[in-house]
């Protein structure tokens, strides 16, 4: 046990060195920044939600110079094709196939405007997410690890887009919402971009260390009073449940799966040790529960008409 205690000590001072060095280019954005840290401590996939010239890109940039890790992105098009991420076989000059890899051979792949692709490209990357590796001709291959996708997703542009299915958003541990900074952060993004600088960013962790950070955060213990309140408060979101919440059976649909669950207990034991706690309670699952149910609760037409949001709805519930 000491050495899980000692490895916990370690990661918190490595994560608030990497905090450190993400705010060189990263204004603000805190809770932002938090969320998509605990997803890839948990070896989860992230979405990112938000309206253009919020520095989504760039934040995943950084977050991978930072993690010292193999960074790609894929902008997604209407036209764009399994191949074109996984990778197509060719016809080298010995007349025989030879497979090129393509950019999901990354270590974080940024998906820009994962909405904007038909299902047939998204279902490729959906294999690579969830099985970490990517089919081609017969063939499989491994992806390196750790392998995480951060998607973005612009919630105000619908026309020619295809929205991801409840099974691909399902494979997503967070939601995360990127606001409008402040009027001091905006301030402070401007006179930090509008005057040429250079900034050095340190890679602070190797892969081999946030593996093994990975390792220690899913051996976290969990007290049985905690594991029940994640599965009860998960329970809660399900109409026609013996513990549904009332405004659920109003305004809600479908609940989420066991996998949101899972992804609960995952992002408490995350959000503890980033606090210094070697094992969650129920306030670190209260504090993971809004990204992680957002995106997993499918509103009725009640809820539609009277202009209910989720966020509302996952409040009252946690």
């Amino acid at each position: 046990m000491n050495t899980d205690v000692k490895s916990i000590d370690d990661f918190v001072v490595k994560y608030n060195e990497f905090r450190k060095e993400i705010s060189k280019v990263i204004v603000g954005q805190d809770n932002v920044v938090k969320q998509v840290l605990i997803s890839i401590f948990c070896n989860g996939h992230c979405l990112l939600v938000g309206v253009p010239g919020l520095a989504k890109t760039l934040l995943v940039n950084t977050i991978a110079n930072t993690l010292g890790l193999n960074f790609n992105r894929i902008q997604f098009t209407p036209d764009l094709m399994p191949s074109d991420i996984v990778g197509s076989e060719i016809l080298d000059e010995n007349r025989e196939f030879k497979f090129i890899k393509g950019p999901l051979f990354s270590n974080i792949i940024l998906a820009d405007e994962i909405n904007r692709t038909p299902p047939k490209t998204q279902s490729a990357l959906l294999e690579a997410m969830q099985e970490r590796c990517v089919t081609n001709a017969g063939q499989k291959y491994i992806l390196d690890k750790p392998f995480f996708v951060l998607a973005t997703q612009n919630p105000i542009e619908q026309e020619g887009t295809y929205p991801l299915p409840e099974a691909q958003l399902d494979r997503f541990m967070f939601n995360v919402v990127l606001d409008y900074p402040s009027y001091e952060e905006e301030l402070q993004i401007v006179k930090q971009t509008t005057v040429k600088q250079d900034v050095v960013l340190n890679p602070i962790m190797t892969s081999d260390e946030i593996i093994k950070f990975q390792e220690t955060i899913s051996k976290l213990p969990v007290t049985d009073n905690v594991m029940q309140y994640a599965v009860s408060l998960v329970a809660k979101t399900r109409p026609n449940n013996k513990k549904t919440a009332e405004i659920v059976q109003k305004y809600i649909e479908w609940g989420a799966g066991p996998r949101a669950s899972q992804y609960l207990i995952m992002g408490a034991k995350c959000h503890a040790a980033i606090s210094g706690k070697y094992s969650p309670d129920i306030e670190d699952v209260k504090a993971v529960a809004q990204p992680i149910l957002m995106h997993r609760l499918v509103k009725n037409y009640k809820a539609e008409a009277e202009g209910m949001s989720i966020e509302k709805i996952i409040k009252s519930i946690v």
